[in-house]
C-alpha cells in the first residue's frame, strides 16, 4: 500500500481514531515504539517518569486526571441535591466565572448537551454588565479557580457580590466555588458560607474537564453528569493497551507527524476545537518547540489543508466525521473525547520531549499586567504614542513589527512578516458576544496569505495559546486588537475598574512579545463600531500573499 493510501484505526469505548496518508505511517511506527516501552501500560497506570527525571515531580501530582471517570462519581450526589434545591427555589440561570481550564470544558459540555450556562471568562466591562443585568434573581454563580486567585475570576466574583447586595438577595444563598484545597479562595467560601467543591488537587487545570470544574457548573445547568463520566469510563480500560488504544493513535499522530500546527474542524461536541486548543497548545508549546491547535470554522474553512506544517484534524460525535482534507478524525461522544484528548497530549508530551504538565510562560503575562496596574496607579496606563491614526484605529507596534503608512499597508506588511512554517495569531481583548463578529476576520485573514491563522479572545487566550506564542517556535506574528470602552465597571475593593484592567492585560502580553522580538502589531479602536468596520474593509482588500 502506497503511503498516500494508507490508513491506520483504532476503536474502543464508543470512540474511532482514524489516520491517513503520510500521518498513518508516522503514527503507526510511533504506537509500535511506544507499545514496546510499555508506556501505555505505564500511563494508564499512572508512572510520573515518562516524561524524564526534570518532570517528574510535576507529573506525580498531575495524574489525577487519568483516575476522574471513577473518582468523579463522589460529587454526584451532592450536586443532584443541590440542582434540585435551586430548582425548587426558581434558581433556573447559572453563571460561571472561571478562565482556561476552569471555564472551557464546562462551555463545550453545556452547549453539547443542550444546556443554558453564561461563562465569563473576560474582563470586558460590557459582557460582565450584561451578565449581571440578566435575570439577577433567578441566577446561581459559580466562582472557579484552581489557584484561588485568578485576577479575573476574583474580579467577576467581587462584581456579582455587590449585584447581590444591591438586589437585597444574600450571596451566600446565590455563589457556588469551585477550587483546590486550601486554596485563598477556599478559605474566603469558608468565611462567607459560599457552598464549595473541593477539587482534585493532583489535576492540572487543562486536564480538568471531569474534575468538579467541568461537572459542577454544568450539573447545576442541567446535564447529566453520570452519562458523561460513563462515556469517559468506556474508553479508560483501553488506556493501558499497546493495539485498539484509539487515545494512543491520536497522541502518536500528534507528536510523531512532524508537523508543529494541527488545524481543528469540531462543528461537535460543540466547541470542542477551543477546549482542545488550550489543551495542546498550553501543555506542548515550550522550549522552542510544541503543537499549535489552529481552530477552523469547518473542514472548507481557510487553513484547514495538509500541508507540511499542518495535520488536519476533523472531531465529531456521532460518524463518519467530517472529512475534507482531514488525514485524523477523531470520532465518539464528549466524555471519551475528553479522556482521549488528555491521553493523547501526554502521549504526544513525551513524543517531543516536553514535560506536559507545566506551563513555564503564562505568569510572564500576569506579572507584566500587576506592574502595570501597580506603576501606573490612577494615572494613564502606558500605552505608548501611536505610529499613527486612520479613522478610528490607532496604531502601534512592537520593534520587530513592520511599518506602513496606511492601515492595509501594514496588514499586508504583517503578512508578509510570517516566516516559512509560520503563524498570524489575531488577539483580540473585546466583548465576545457583543463584538462576536470580530472573529470573522481569521478567514478573511487565512484565505489572503498561506500561513495559519488563529484567533483568541482577550484575556481568555493568555490561558491557551498565550503559553505557545512565547513557549513556543519563534514564528509567530500577532496582531492585537483593543477598544475603548463606552462605560468602565467598577471592581470592589480595587483601584482599577474591567476596562482598565482588561487594557493592561493587552499591553502586558504586548510586552511580553516585544521583548521576544516578536513582530507585533496592536490596533486601538478608539470607536468600535467604526473601527471594526475600517478593519474589515482593509482585511477585504488584501491580496493572496506569495509564499
Amino acid at each position: 500500500m502506497s503511503t498516500e493510501n494508507r490508513v491506520e484505526e483504532a476503536r474502543a469505548g464508543g470512540l474511532a481514531v482514524r489516520v491517513r496518508g503520510a500521518a498513518a505511517e508516522a503514527a503507526a511506527e510511533a504506537v509500535a515504539a511506544l507499545a514496546a516501552d510499555g508506556v501505555p501500560a505505564a500511563l494508564a497506570s499512572g508512572d510520573s517518569t515518562l516524561w524524564g527525571p526534570d518532570a517528574a515531580d510535576l507529573a506525580a501530582v498531575r495524574l489525577g486526571w487519568l483516575g476522574l471517570p471513577r473518582g468523579s462519581r463522589e460529587l454526584l450526589p451532592e450536586l443532584s441535591r443541590l440542582a434540585a434545591a435551586n430548582r425548587a427555589a426558581g434558581l433556573d440561570r447559572v453563571v460561571l466565572a472561571g478562565m482556561g481550564g476552569s471555564s472551557l470544558a464546562p462551555e463545550v459540555i453545556a452547549a453539547t448537551r443542550g444546556a443554558e450556562l453564561t461563562v465569563l471568562d473576560t474582563t470586558d466591562p460590557a459582557q460582565v454588565r450584561a451578565a449581571t443585568a440578566d435575570r439577577l434573581h433567578r441566577t446561581v454563580l459559580v466562582v472557579s479557580s484552581k489557584s484561588g486567585g485568578t485576577v479575573e475570576t476574583d474580579s467577576h466574583r467581587r462584581v456579582f457580590e455587590k449585584a447581590f447586595a444591591d438586589a437585597g438577595i444574600d450571596p451566600a444563598e446565590r455563589i457556588v466555588v469551585v477550587t483546590d484545597p486550601g486554596s485563598p479562595l477556599a478559605e474566603l467560601a469558608a468565611e462567607r458560607g459560599y457552598r464549595t467543591f473541593l477539587a482534585d488537587p493532583d489535576v492540572g487545570g487543562r486536564y480538568s474537564a471531569l474534575s468538579a470544574f467541568g461537572l459542577v457548573p454544568t450539573a447545576l445547568a442541567g446535564v447529566d453528569a453520570a452519562a458523561l463520566l460513563d462515556e469517559a469510563a468506556a474508553l479508560a480500560e483501553s488506556l493501558s493497551a499497546g493495539k485498539d488504544n484509539p487515545a494512543l493513535l491520536l497522541g502518536a499522530a500528534l507528536g510523531a507527524a512532524g508537523r508543529d500546527k494541527a488545524a481543528l474542524a469540531a462543528p461537535t461536541p460543540v466547541g470542542l476545537g477551543d477546549w482542545i486548543e488550550q489543551l495542546v497548545a498550553e501543555s506542548t508549546g515550550k522550549q522552542g518547540t510544541g503543537v499549535l491547535p489552529v481552530v477552523v470554522e469547518g473542514v472548507n474553512a481557510p487553513g484547514f489543508r495538509d500541508a507540511p506544517d499542518t495535520l488536519p484534524v476533523s472531531c465529531s460525535e456521532a460518524g463518519p466525521a467530517p472529512d475534507g482534507d482531514a488525514l485524523v478524525q477523531v470520532t465518539g461522544p464528549l466524555g471519551a473525547q475528553f479522556l482521549a484528548w488528555e491521553y493523547a497530549t501526554a502521549i504526544a508530551g513525551r513524543l517531543l520531549g516536553i514535560d506536559p504538565f507545566d506551563q513555564p510562560n503564562v505568569q510572564e503575562s500576569k506579572d507584566n499586567t500587576k506592574a502595570l496596574l501597580e506603576r501606573a496607579g490612577t494615572g494613564p496606563l502606558p500605552a505608548g504614542e501611536p505610529l499613527f491614526t486612520e479613522g478610528a484605529v490607532q496604531v502601534h507596534a512592537s520593534g520587530a513589527a513592520p511599518r506602513a503608512g496606511d492601515l492595509a499597508g501594514l496588514l499586508r506588511g504583517l503578512l508578509d512578516a510570517v516566516p516559512e512554517r509560520g503563524y498570524l495569531a489575531v488577539m483580540a481583548y473585546l466583548d465576545r458576544l457583543g463584538d462576536a463578529p470580530t472573529a470573522g476576520l481569521r478567514p478573511g485573514l487565512a484565505a489572503a496569505t498561506g500561513a495559519q491563522v488563529t484567533f483568541g479572545w482577550g484575556p481568555r487566550f493568555l490561558h491557551s495559546t498565550g503559553q505557545y506564542h512565547k513557549g513556543g517556535p519563534a514564528a509567530g506574528v500577532f496582531l492585537q486588537i483593543t477598544a475603548d470602552s463606552a462605560e468602565d465597571l467598577e471592581i470592589p475593593g480595587r483601584p482599577y475598574g474591567l476596562a482598565r484592567l482588561q487594557l493592561a492585560q493587552a499591553l502586558g502580553d504586548f510586552g511580553a512579545l516585544d521583548s521576544r522580538e516578536r513582530p507585533a502589531v496592536r490596533l486601538h479602536l478608539t470607536d468600535r463600531a467604526a473601527g471594526l468596520e475600517q478593519l474589515r474593509r482593509a482585511v477585504g482588500s488584501l491580496e493572496g500573499v506569495s509564499r
